[in-house]
């Protein structure tokens, strides 16, 4: 394989990172890479579990001398979100990334990266394959579909892991520990529609360009959504000039915040489509005048053609669907002040869609606090029984609780603290972690989740910059070897 990132080190792990990147791994198209993994294990002789869901678990005995510590897990989920620019032709179900280095960052050409969270898959792999390393009996467990509801990390056996010591590899910044973070889940709200066949002047409205990011993550940085936005521009068109709605469909991800949403509006005559056209233009200006200081790619695409038939969603259900997402939550929910404004509580509308026999929106509420989390259920079946939508919940996940007494924690403090004199962050986040799920079914477990610096994950323009890469090694390899002497 020709390797595109050179000069770093370890060599191996950025090979690993390129390997993998090379096999298609959106969340449930996971085979692939679970069947590399299962491969690379055997070749090196290494015990290895793998169950329906495509999870792996690879176990490596301990170094010489560290036989009888207590073993560690290591941890990692093998897919990524797969969001790409408009107009980049790419199919993430059959074709692999074209990595970028530029200035010692990594990036993919026009896609996501998929280093969450696959720089914690290069870097199990590096711990499995380094025969020098100082190490207790390490388990290094592969996960799926966790972009999507942590699914695989619930369907497995953990009965297979032995470790009662866990190190999460989904942080996204260096110097940072996680060690909390918020439960969440999907909902997604539908209602069934006979479209009707219709003629006259369709408006066609494009809004792209925004940041988008994590929905958990990212959410605290107000960036704008799409699928609101739209939701405005089509309420207000609707209410003031009418029109009945063709079109409407924002985001693929309910995990990622909404960055270009398209809608088109039929008119019975030329007028009322010119006059719709120039509403839609002059809310384009507010909308532009109230963001682009901090979104500053933002655009919105207006235009109309005559003549045009179509199979509008019904008058009642349409305004139904437009008034349930203008109306929806979005955005933080709620802060914590006595935590420097940590969010507790947030909603993301990830997906909306005016198919041919149904109305979608799917949204993702996050909160930290359970009885919290079951309010956000509440207002959402409220909300999708006041518009005649009916609520379907999936994807349910627990937080993970803070806890008071942690080994671990201690020996990335003093490691850290050792390696680069200085302290290491000890933070909770809003984002989703699968500490959680795994605390839940071993209760006695000692968990925390840190990794090295990732930028702009969930979007095209996620980044990995090389050096805090191997930053982490160092301090993973450290941390390592300290278990190992304990």
């Amino acid at each position: 394989m020709d390797y595109k990132i050179t000069g770093y080190k370890p060599e191996r792990l950025f090979h690993f990172f390129e390997e993998i990147s090379s096999i298609p791994r959106g969340s449930g198209n996971e085979k692939g890479i679970s069947d590399h993994l299962v491969q690379f294990a055997k070749e090196r002789g290494l015990w290895v579990y793998q169950d329906e869901a495509h999870n792996v678990i690879i176990k490596k005995k301990a170094s010489k001398g560290a036989e009888n510590c207590p073993a560690v897990m290591l941890q990692g989920h093998l897919d990524m979100v797969c969001e790409k620019k408009a107009g980049v032709d790419h199919d993430f179900e059959k074709e692999g990334l074209d990595l970028v280095v530029k200035d010692g960052v990594l990036s993919a050409d026009g896609t996501t990266l998929g280093s969450d969270n696959g720089v914690a898959v290069a870097l199990m792999m590096t711990v499995l394959d380094d025969e020098e390393l100082s190490h207790p009996p390490v388990e290094c467990v592969f996960t799926t579909e966790e972009e999507v509801g942590l699914n695989g990390a619930k369907a497995l056996d953990k009965t297979q892991i032995t470790a009662r010591t866990m190190i999460n590899m989904d942080s996204e910044e260096e110097g940072v520990a996680t060690v909390s973070c918020a439960g969440g889940l999907r909902i997604r709200c539908t209602r069934k529609i006979e479209r009707i066949p219709a003629e006259g002047s369709l408006v066609q409205i494009k809004i792209e360009g925004l940041l988008g990011g994590h929905s958990g993550t990212d959410i605290n940085k107000e960036r704008n959504n799409a699928n609101i936005l739209m939701a405005r521009m089509v309420h207000t068109l609707m209410e003031k000039i009418g029109g009945s709605l063709v079109t409407f469909a924002g985001g693929s991800k309910d995990n990622a915040i909404t960055r270009e949403c398209e809608a088109s509006l039929l008119y019975e005559d030329a007028e009322k489509a010119a006059q719709a056209e120039q509403l839609a233009c002059s809310l384009a200006e507010t909308f532009a005048e109230e963001i682009t200081s901090y979104e500053p790619d933002f655009s919105c695409e207006i235009s109309v053609e005559d003549g045009r038939t179509a199979n509008v969603v019904p008058k009642n259900a349409a305004k139904d669907f437009v008034n349930a997402m203008y109306l929806a939550p979005n955005g933080v929910q709620r802060r914590n002040m006595h935590m420097d404004g940590f969010t507790e509580v947030s909603c993301n509308m990830g997906i909306t869609c005016a198919g041919e026999e149904e109305l979608s929106i799917v949204f993702s509420p996050r909160s930290s606090v359970a009885s919290l989390q079951e309010n956000m259920k509440e207002r959402f079946r409220t909300l999708a029984e006041s518009f005649g939508f009916a609520a379907e919940y999936s994807g349910e996940y627990p937080g993970w609780s803070y806890k008071e007494d942690s080994r671990i924690r201690e020996v990335f403090k003093e490691s850290y603290r050792s390696l680069f004199g200085s302290e290491i962050k000890i933070e909770a986040i809003h984002a989703g972690l699968e500490c959680g799920l795994f605390s839940d079914a071993i209760p006695d477990l000692d968990a925390i989740a840190v990794g090295p610096t990732l930028n702009n994950v969930h979007t095209p323009d996620e980044n990995m910059p090389l050096d805090s890469c191997e930053r982490f090694w160092e301090l993973l390899k450290d941390v390592l070897k300290r278990l190992a002497e304990q």
